[in-house]
């Protein structure tokens, strides 16, 4: 996808809890790979974190334990417990798409008037499994995760640069966490908010209301 019109637009998703119904046992287990590694229990109030990303919540962690002599051997074995984890989980429970999201995404997917990106605070691996599971086409539609960064805002802006988005529409960031609307205020970005974990004026239960989240849109 690229963006040659200048008047086109771009459509940006986070992916836990906006696409994929995840949230909850995804934190589980990386509070559970954490434990396997550090031996001990996390916060998982992520509100407590500077940088609500994988990467992000365990460089904290990582910096607040005096354990940066050992960042990246600690990092490479939390992140391989966590995949595995989460692959584990999902062979033998299936997940779903948040309602609606996977046609929504589908039709967006096949406009040519507009660039699509999925940008999210997970790792790589773990987002493509749960993006497998949950039935999602994703050919074509970059991705920038907590691989690429721990700072969502340059999660989304590498998001961004990889849809070849360089027109001057409007930038819309479907998400369902403060750091989500915190990282899309920053970027100037329309955001949506889905689902009830906050308040916000642009908000949609899930995506089965298509027009409503069009509306939000604006092409």
């Amino acid at each position: 996808m690229t963006g040659g019109d200048l008047n086109r637009a771009m459509v940006m998703f986070d992916i836990d809890g906006t696409l994929v119904a995840s949230y909850d046992f995804d934190a589980d287990c990386f509070q559970a790979a954490v434990y396997e590694v550090l031996n001990f229990n996390i916060d998982t109030d992520w509100r407590h974190y500077r940088h609500v990303s994988d990467s992000g919540i365990l460089n904290q962690i990582i910096d607040e334990q005096g354990l940066q002599n050992d960042r990246a051997t600690l990092i490479d074995a939390v992140r391989e417990a966590f995949t595995r984890r989460v692959a584990d989980y999902l062979s033998s429970h299936p997940i779903s798409p948040v309602p609606g999201a996977q046609d929504f995404f589908d039709r967006l997917r096949r406009r040519d008037d507009l660039d699509l990106a999925m940008a999210t605070g997970g790792w790589c691996e773990t987002a493509r499994l749960k993006l497998q599971a949950a039935g999602f086409e994703t050919d074509g539609v970059p991705l920038a995760s907590s691989c690429d960064h721990f700072d969502r805002i340059e999660i989304m802006k590498l998001a961004e640069r990889r849809c070849g988005y360089s027109g001057k529409g409007r930038k819309t960031y479907f998400g369902d966490g403060p750091w989500d609307r915190a990282a899309a205020a920053a970027l100037g970005y329309n955001f949506v908010l889905v689902g009830d974990r906050l308040e916000y004026d642009q908000a949609i239960a899930d995506f089965r209301d298509t027009e409503l989240a069009l509306a939000y849109i604006d092409f």
